[in-house]
């Protein structure tokens, strides 16, 4: 699969002159709420209304969706508003049935952008369909899995194609529910910059009050819209509740963006600087993250060392890692000064951590 302009047709052929915003809850939960949430977004910039009908939830014994009743509230809906209605899909049995009701768009969810047989199946399903497809990164940082993923579809002679950011699954708590790893979303958009791509930041926070910061930092990465969980009462939501937001909220939401035009220089300028920097973020955490759990082992090895009474220093360790280090790094291109000061900085800190371990 190769990038063409034509993978743009569809967000084009919108005719919008801000990003594209697609909205609504997590989970269709009755015919007055998705009525209600979908009169509340009508006179505003959403153009499409999600709404979870099948929800595949990480442990059984949670709502998983109302199911096919819940697609002819999307019929009503879209008949009164005029609004373009989207539904995640995870089985050739969901097209046949978004399908049926004429939905207008389907998204295959990161649970099951990670099976390829999932998606395959989807994408025989979808064969030849002029239906837009939007599909989101996998749980696991696999850009190869969700770049597959897509490649799949657009084998199957899919053309209406998009991507959804929703962050990737990690084993250590951070503030996110997914963290971005913005990266690996940068890495697709270089790949095929003309294939729309979306940010979910209810996904990724996981918390409303961080959706707009989120938000803000995928537009200024040059992204092509955004897609955000909306409920007339969040806190009462039968999914997710915490990521949602209300209506008025989200109309607040994106009146404050910030839009970046592409075409003048200053701003070609500063998408380039502000992916560039995202990256050195991304690496600067990482580095902190490392550092902090190598000083956790420094702290270990005190901790034996005070046990067996051996001292804090020991010389030849310390130059032995110290001529390697200068090696290493020389064949990466850096600087032996460099490499010096900063393993010396490394190794002044553990020392410290060591003799806290001795003197507690």
């Amino acid at each position: 699969m190769e990038n063409i302009k034509e993978m743009r047709t569809w967000l084009n052929n919108f005719n919008l002159p801000h990003p594209l915003v697609i909205a609504g809850p997590c989970s269709a939960e009755t015919e007055e709420q998705v009525l209600k949430i979908a009169r509340e977004l009508k006179d505003s910039k959403v153009s499409i209304f999600r709404a979870g009908i099948w929800k595949p939830r990480t442990r059984p014994g949670g709502f998983e969706g109302v199911g096919e009743i819940g697609l002819k509230w999307l019929q009503k809906a879209k008949a009164e508003t005029g609004l373009q209605m989207a539904v995640e899909v995870a089985t050739a049995a969901h097209v046949k049935l978004a399908l049926e009701h004429d939905i207008d768009v389907l998204w295959i969810g990161a649970r099951t952008t990670v099976n390829p047989f999932a998606v395959q199946e989807i994408a025989d399903a979808l064969q030849n369909t002029e239906k837009i497809v939007l599909v989101k990164n996998p749980v696991n940082p696999d850009l190869a899995l969700w770049i597959g993923g897509v490649e799949r579809l657009y084998n199957a002679n899919i053309k209406n194609l998009g991507v959804i950011h929703r962050g990737f699954s990690t084993y250590e708590k951070t503030k996110y529910r997914n963290n971005p790893e913005w990266q690996i979303a940068i890495d697709f958009q270089n790949k095929f910059p003309d294939i729309p791509l979306i940010i979910d930041p209810s996904h990724i926070t996981g918390n409303r009050d961080m959706i707009f910061q989120v938000t803000q930092e995928a537009l200024d990465l040059n992204y092509d819209g955004m897609i955000i969980e909306t409920h007339i009462d969040p806190d009462n939501a039968w999914s997710d509740a915490a990521q949602q937001v209300t209506p008025t909220r989200l109309k607040q939401i994106i009146f404050d963006l910030t839009i970046r035009k592409e075409t003048d220089e200053a701003d070609e300028y500063q998408t380039r600087l502000a992916k560039l920097r995202s990256k050195i973020d991304e690496f600067d955490a990482k580095l902190l993250d490392v550092i902090g759990k190598r000083m956790k082992v420094s702290e270990d090895i005190g901790a034996l060392k005070k046990e067996k009474n051996v001292a804090v220093l020991q010389n030849k360790r310390w130059n032995e890692i110290l001529e390697k280090m200068v090696n290493d790094g020389s064949q990466k291109g850096l600087s032996e000064e460099f490499i010096i000061q900063f393993f010396k900085a490394i190794h002044q800190e553990s020392i410290t951590h060591q003799e806290k371990i001795f003197n507690s």
